[in-house]
């Protein structure tokens, strides 16, 4: 799985975060539900797990709602093109709704990528996300920075 998929460990916490765009996901057989699950040896759900599986860049792969239903996933993460176009294309208005209210009533997590205007971010909060990422809330930083804010 190197190269397929970015790790977050959060030592703090000591959970990790393996989070697989959909289109790797997707396009590689050396990634099954199957392995994935076996990742998640603790815990019972993916909620309780130590390990949490999260699909970047919702939206733009070739999924099918098959394998949201196989993978034990914790999130989705709304791929920015559909943040990008909210104020000029109603069809990803529709889709980001979309995309929130199925992840709600599966029980996951949704985090808005690349929120930059405020305009984007009340239409995201309004459409029931709750966690937002991009720079209207922040530029990265250096760890040494970055410490300091937690």
């Amino acid at each position: 799985m190197v190269g397929l998929c970015r790790w977050e460990c959060h030592s703090f916490t000591g959970n990790c975060e393996v989070m697989i765009s959909e289109e790797r996901f997707v396009l590689s057989s050396t990634i099954s539900s199957k392995s994935l699950a076996s990742l998640a040896l603790s815990g019972d759900t993916p909620k309780s797990s130590s390990i949490r599986f999260s699909i970047d860049d919702f939206g733009t792969g070739f999924s099918s709602l098959s394998t949201i239903q196989k993978v034990p996933l914790s999130e989705l993460k709304i791929d920015q093109s559909f943040i990008q176009n909210i104020s000029h294309e109603a069809d990803s208005g529709v889709i980001i709704r979309t995309i929130i209210g199925m992840a709600n009533n599966l029980g996951l997590d949704v985090v808005a990528e690349v929120v930059e205007t405020q305009t984007q971010f009340a239409f995201l909060k309004q459409a029931g996300c709750k966690v937002f990422q991009g720079y209207l809330f922040g530029k990265p930083l250096p760890l040494s920075e970055a410490e300091c804010l937690l």
